[in-house]
C-alpha cells in the first residue's frame, strides 16, 4: 500500500538531520510574548525582531487596540458567516470605504487573508481559455490562483521587460490576456521596473494585476506602493494587498476601477465561500489604514534604517540580495542551508530574529537571511543589529 507521504521523505530528512545537531527548528519558533513591534520574548531571551514584515509597526499603535476592543465590545468576536450571507459588518465597509480613500479607486474588496485575495480575484478573473503572463518568481498565492483558475499560464525571465513583451506576442489574436507583476518581490526585496511592464502590457492589450503586498504603507508619496511611486497607477487594473504586513493585523484585499468590479463578489469563490474576518480585525485595520495616509514621517524614518542597514552589513562582509536597498527586505545570501540554518541560530542568541528562507520559496536555489525592517526600529537598534550580524557571520565562518 502506497504511503502518501512518502513524498516528504526527503524533506523530512533533511529537517531530521538538522535538528539532530543541536539546532534549534528556525521553522518552529514560539514567541512567549510580544513587547513592542520590534521586541518580544523568544525560547526565555529578549530579542530583537528583524523578520515580521511589521513595516509601519502598526500592531501596537494604541488607536489601533483601541478600535479592536471596543469592537469585539460591540459585534462580539466573530461573523461566523460569508460576506455575501449574514457576515458583512459595517466595519467591513468601512474598511473597504477607507482602502478606496487610501488608493483613490473605486471599488474595494477585503478577503480573509492576502494569499485568498490572489487565490480568489487571479482565478476569477482569468479562466480557461484566457492566458496569464507572469514573472517566475511569483509568490505562491498568484502561482495558486493561476492553477486554479485553469487559465493558460506563461512565465517569463524575472523582471525582464523583453522576456514579457515576447510572451505576450505570441498568445493568439483575441483571447483574455492578464499580466500579474508585484511591487516588491519579497525574497530578495527587490523591486520590478513596472513602468517600462504596464506599458509593454497595454500595448498588447492586457489587464494588469499588481501586487503591492510588501510595498503598501512605505513606498510612494502616498505609501500606496511601486506603481504610485512609478507614476503607473492609474494603468493597474487591480491592486492587491493585505492587512498582514504595513496594516499590521490580518487579511486580504483587492482595489479596482474596472466598472464591472463588483459583479466578483458573486463568482468569486475564495470570497463567497469562506467565513469573514472578525468585526475586530476590520475595526484595526480599518484605523490603521486611515493613520498610513498620515504616516510620511514613518516612511522616511524607516528608508533611513533600511539604507543604515544594507550600508552595515555590505562593509561587514556579507553578499546580500540588492546592490543597494530597493525596499525595506534585505535579503543576506548564505552559502547552502546547514550554513544558513546555523547562522540563524547564531543570531537568535545574540537575540535577534531574522527568516530563514530555503527552496523552493526562493529564486535560483538560494538559502536566504530576510530581514524585514520596521519604522518603529530606532538607529540604534539598527546599530546593534549590525554588530550581531558581525559577532554571527564571524563565529559561523560566513565572513
Amino acid at each position: 500500500m502506497t504511503d502518501l507521504f512518502s513524498k516528504f521523505d526527503p524533506l523530512i530528512e533533511l529537517r531530521t538531520n538538522l535538528l539532530a545537531q543541536g539546532q534549534e527548528d528556525p521553522f518552529n519558533l514560539v514567541m512567549e510574548r510580544v513587547v513592542s513591534p520590534t521586541e518580544a520574548i523568544c525560547n526565555g531571551r529578549q530579542t530583537i525582531l528583524l523578520g515580521t514584515y511589521n513595516y509601519m509597526g502598526m500592531t501596537f499603535d494604541p488607536d489601533v487596540i483601541e478600535a479592536g476592543k471596543q469592537a469585539l465590545d460591540d459585534f462580539g468576536a466573530g461573523t461566523t458567516g460569508s460576506r455575501v450571507l449574514n457576515g458583512t459588518y459595517s466595519g467591513h465597509k468601512a474598511v473597504e470605504e477607507a482602502l478606496k480613500d487610501f488608493y483613490g479607486m473605486d471599488h474595494a474588496m477585503v478577503f480573509s487573508t492576502g494569499y485568498q485575495a490572489n487565490l480568489g480575484i487571479i482565478s476569477t478573473v482569468a479562466g480557461k481559455g484566457d492566458y496569464i503572463v507572469l514573472d517566475i518568481d511569483s509568490h505562491a498565492s498568484i502561482w495558486d490562483g493561476c492553477k486554479m483558475g485553469d487559465a493558460e499560464v506563461v512565465p517569463f525571465k524575472h523582471n525582464d521587460v523583453e522576456a514579457m513583451d515576447k510572451r505576450l506576442g505570441r498568445i493568439p489574436e483575441g483571447a483574455g490576456k492578464l499580466v500579474v507583476l508585484e511591487g516588491v518581490y519579497s525574497m530578495l526585496g527587490d523591486i520590478a521596473p513596472l513602468k517600462e511592464m504596464i506599458a509593454v502590457a497595454k500595448k498588447h492589450g492586457a489587464m494588469v494585476l499588481v501586487d503591492e503586498a510588501h510595498s503598501m504603507g512605505f513606498i510612494g508619496p502616498n505609501g500606496r506602493g511601486v506603481a504610485e511611486d512609478q507614476g503607473v497607477l492609474d494603468d493597474v487594473d487591480f491592486v492587491i494587498g493585505t492587512f498582514s504586513k504595513s496594516v499590521g493585523t490580518v487579511g486580504g484585499f483587492c482595489v479596482s476601477n474596472h466598472p464591472k468590479f463588483e459583479i466578483l463578489r458573486l463568482v468569486c469563490r475564495p470570497y463567497v465561500f469562506t467565513a469573514s474576518l472578525p468585526p475586530s480585525v476590520v475595526a484595526t485595520a480599518c484605523t490603521s489604514i486611515r493613520k498610513l495616509m498620515h504616516a510620511g514621517n514613518k516612511r522616511a524614518h524607516l528608508w533611513e534604517n533600511s539604507k543604515t542597514l544594507h550600508k552595515g552589513l555590505k562593509v561587514a562582509g556579507f553578499q546580500l540580495g540588492t546592490a543597494e536597498p530597493q525596499s525595506a527586505i534585505i535579503a543576506v545570501i548564505m552559502p547552502d542551508l546547514e550554513k544558513g540554518a546555523a547562522m540563524w541560530e547564531a543570531l537568535l542568541k545574540e537575540g535577534l530574529y531574522v527568516n530563514l528562507a530555503r527552496p523552493p520559496a526562493t529564486p535560483a536555489n538560494m538559502t536566504l537571511l530576510r530581514c524585514s525592517l520596521c519604522a518603529e526600529h530606532t538607529a540604534e537598534q539598527v546599530q546593534t543589529i549590525i554588530g550581531m550580524f558581525q559577532r554571527a557571520g564571524k563565529a559561523v565562518g560566513i565572513i
